[in-house]
């Protein structure tokens, strides 16, 4: 069955970006001057998905209004002529039917994707986390979709990642096939790098089915005293295929700060106006500091 829709869960405090995220979502931090969300909403777009349901939370408000109209700012900038800048915000509105639901209480990623059940129904669906931006010749939903479709059963994105960092991330271990799949047979949340059945840890995009909403109901909470995704995961393995795929491309958790200045770098590098002048001053700073 195709994949038609995405749940993108953007409810989180982003404590790690205190104190500008005590009133501002995290997920509205830009990337020069694109929120993370929107990449977010763009990669799902790219990958033939139009239909998103976003799962946010109180103080939130910053991104519906982001992906909603603004008329008077749009009569503003076509009164001043201003024709490019009205066509891009425009095209934020235009680019996706994206509706929200609210998660009232702070229960884990798990009770987040819970909150989802309604607007997606039977059929299969991506979650695309809201603070998480992916890079590549091919949008990493996308590659997942191609997955789904060939073995109709749900894919996760995994990224290989080194001894040390092991214990941050759900770890997957399996069965290794072709072209960077895995068909997985177990899923550890966070492990000990003894404990741990693989360097490869799941990478903020999933394809699911709808089989993980009864999961999720009969999880109980786990670290942190939230309801776990990854654990109402391992549930799904019981009686469910699934499998992940090393994508082709780069993650960057835009939630952590350096991976955060990392991105705006290199983003502002790859950019036609900010380019040139951004390698001269990398390059004196880089010249200054050996000086020194």
């Amino acid at each position: 069955m195709t994949v038609r829709k995405a749940v993108i869960p953007a409810a989180g405090f982003g404590t790690r970006f205190l104190p500008v995220t005590k009133s501002q979502p995290k997920e509205m931090l830009p990337i020069l001057d694109t929120p993370v969300i929107q990449y977010v909403v763009e990669e799902a777009v790219a990958s033939g998905i139009t239909d998103i349901m976003m799962v946010i939370a109180k103080g939130k408000r910053a991104i519906e209004e982001h992906f909603d109209r603004n008329r008077e700012l749009e009569n503003e900038l076509a009164a001043a002529g201003k024709t490019d800048l009205l066509q891009q915000i425009q095209r934020i509105s235009k680019m996706a039917d994206i509706h929200f639901v609210w998660q009232k209480d702070m229960n884990g990623l798990g009770d987040a994707v819970f909150c989802a059940r309604h607007h997606v129904g039977n059929e299969p669906f991506a979650v695309l986390l809201g603070d998480t931006v992916t890079d590549g010749p091919e949008p990493v939903t996308r590659q997942l979709m191609n997955v789904h479709d060939q073995y109709q059963a749900a894919v996760v994105a995994l990224e290989a990642v080194p001894p040390e960092k092991v214990s941050r991330y759900g770890i997957a271990g399996g069965h290794r096939l072709d072209d960077g799949v895995m068909q997985i047979d177990r899923l550890i949340e966070k492990p000990t790098l003894d404990a741990a059945p693989s360097n490869l840890a799941i990478a903020s995009r999933y394809i699911l089915t709808p089989h993980i909403f009864e999961c999720l109901r009969r999880t109980p909470r786990g670290r942190n005293n939230e309801v776990q995704l990854t654990d109402a995961m391992n549930l799904y393995l019981a009686s469910h295929g699934m499998y992940g795929l090393e994508f082709t491309g780069r993650r960057y958790d835009a939630g952590n700060k350096l991976d955060f200045i990392k991105i705006n770098i290199e983003y502002a590098l790859k950019d036609a106006e900010l380019g040139a002048p951004m390698k001269t001053f990398l390059k004196q700073l880089v010249q200054n500091d050996t000086a020194h």
